[in-house]
């Protein structure tokens, strides 16, 4: 099941091989596409072929290679990772357009099919907005919860947040929380 709680759409694609490969058919990476919000809704990705899930997947690990490296003090970027991502975002996403819908209210359309180097241009360009603007960067923080790897943005009031989801990692460190204290308490 694909995540988007992370607060961004290139962190999102960093949590599609978490805790398992969501990417793992060229329909997935369509589904994710649309639900990440890439493309408007009803859009058709029919030409998307195997050569996209490879992009993506490459695209995934390099901006995965540059986000941890901004969580490490000291570390540099990767040269190599940042490279292809400078490289993928140079390509225009894809180009959208505002067509009225029924009642005579406009939605997004876009202009044409969108090809794989505009959809990977989209998240590399948001991987360097995110990794060059020190405030978003400031904001990145890998979840607190046990053995997840899951980078997110911390836009919570006090900056606070501990982890990716509260609903999920949150849920699990509070239920460990309670059987150690039952635990602790049957030992007494």
């Amino acid at each position: 099941m694909a995540r988007f709680d992370t607060g961004r759409p290139c962190l999102d694609l960093l949590t599609t091989s978490h805790p398992a490969e969501h990417l793992d058919s060229v329909a997935a990476l369509c589904g994710w596409i649309a639900a990440a919000g890439l493309v408007p809704p009803g859009t058709r990705l029919d030409h998307a072929d195997p050569c996209w899930l490879a992009a993506f997947r490459e695209l995934r690990a390099r901006t995965g290679r540059l986000v941890r490296d901004r969580l490490t003090p000291g570390a540099r970027p990767h040269p190599q990772a940042l490279a292809h991502v400078n490289d993928l975002a140079r390509a225009a996403p894809p180009a959208p357009r505002a067509v009225p819908a029924e009642g005579g209210v406009l939605v997004r359309e876009l202009a044409e099919p969108p090809e794989c180097a505009a959809l990977l241009g989209a998240l590399a360009r948001d991987a360097v907005d995110l990794l060059t603007d020190p405030v978003a960067r400031a904001g990145l923080r890998q979840c607190e919860g046990d053995g997840c790897p899951i980078v997110y943005l911390d836009t919570s009031r006090g900056r606070r947040r501990r982890w990716c989801s509260s609903e999920v990692c949150g849920n699990r460190e509070r239920v460990a929380r309670h059987r150690r204290r039952v635990a602790a308490v049957a030992r007494a």
